[in-house]
C-alpha cells in the first residue's frame, strides 16, 4: 500500500450557507455533490492509496451511498468515516483510520484539503505530495491582493504589514501524518482549541512549513453566493483546470 493518503475534510455543517439541515459540502453543484467534484479529483491521483472523508457522524452512511452512486469506479479507494469535534479532531480521526489500516509509519504523508474546495488542480495536490515529503509540513498559499489591516481591539488599526509579505491561505494542507499527530498531542488543551489550522501546530512549535503555490480558482464555498460563482465556473470548464 502506498504511504500517501487524502483526507478530504467534510465535518462542517455549513450553516453559513442559510441551510443548516444541509451541509455546504451536499449542495448540488453541476449535477453532483459539491463533495463528489472534490473527491473525484483525489481519486484521479494515483499517489494516494486511500481518499479518507470525514464527515458529520450522523451523514457517515448517506455519504458512503453518495459515494457508491457517483464515483463507483472508486468505491475500493474512498473511506468515510466519522468526523471529529472540530477541523483537527477530523484530521486526527483520518491519521487513526490509517493507523487501523496498517500503513501508519515514518514516512506516511497526509494532504488534508476543504471538501468544499472542488476546483483544486492536479498540479496543487501533486506539488504537495512532493513538498510535503520533502519538508514534513506544506501549506497552499497566493499572495494577497488586498491591504492587510491588523487590529487587537476589533476597534482601531494597530499596523498594516507589507503585503507583499503576507498569502491568503487555501488549502491542501500536507504533512507527515506522524509528526502532526506527534506536535497535536503535545499541545496542552487549552491550545488545541485555539490553534485550528493544522500548519499552525507546526509554525507554534518550529517546524519549517513550505509554501506551495495555490491559485485564485481553488475558492471555498462559504456562501451563497460562491455558489453562484461555481456554477458560472463550471459552466466555463473551470473544474478540469
Amino acid at each position: 500500500m502506498s504511504n500517501v493518503f487524502a483526507a478530504v475534510l467534510a465535518g462542517g455543517m455549513g450553516t453559513r450557507m442559510g441551510n443548516p439541515d444541509k451541509p455546504k459540502q451536499f449542495w448540488d453543484l453541476a449535477g453532483k455533490p459539491v463533495i463528489v467534484h472534490t473527491v473525484e479529483k483525489f481519486c484521479l491521483v494515483s499517489d494516494f492509496a486511500k481518499v479518507i472523508v470525514p464527515v458529520p457522524e450522523t451523514w457517515v452512511n448517506q455519504t458512503r451511498d453518495v459515494m457508491a452512486r457517483y464515483l463507483p469506479a472508486f468505491t475500493g479507494k474512498i473511506d468515510v468515516i466519522a468526523g471529529g469535534e472540530d477541523r483537527n479532531g477530523s484530521i486526527m480521526n483520518a491519521i487513526a483510520h490509517i493507523e487501523q489500516l496498517g500503513a501508519l509509519d515514518d514516512d506516511t504523508l497526509i494532504v488534508t484539503h476543504d471538501a468544499v474546495r472542488p476546483f483544486v488542480s492536479y498540479r496543487i495536490i501533486k506539488e504537495n505530495i512532493e513538498a510535503a515529503r520533502s519538508t514534513g509540513a506544506c501549506d497552499t498559499v497566493i499572495p494577497a491582493t488586498d491591504t492587510i489591516v491588523h487590529s487587537v481591539d476589533g476597534q482601531v488599526i494597530a499596523s498594516i504589514p507589507p503585503r507583499a509579505e503576507h498569502y491568503q491561505g487555501q488549502t491542501p494542507q500536507s504533512f507527515n501524518a506522524l509528526m502532526l499527530r506527534e506536535l497535536f498531542e503535545a499541545l496542552p488543551e487549552g491550545e488545541r482549541a485555539v490553534l485550528t489550522d493544522a500548519c499552525g501546530i507546526c509554525v507554534k512549535a518550529g517546524r519549517p512549513v513550505a509554501l506551495v503555490t495555490g491559485d485564485v480558482a481553488n475558492m471555498k464555498l462559504t456562501y451563497t453566493a460562491d455558489m453562484r460563482i461555481a456554477r458560472a465556473m463550471m459552466e466555463d470548464g473551470e473544474a478540469d483546470a
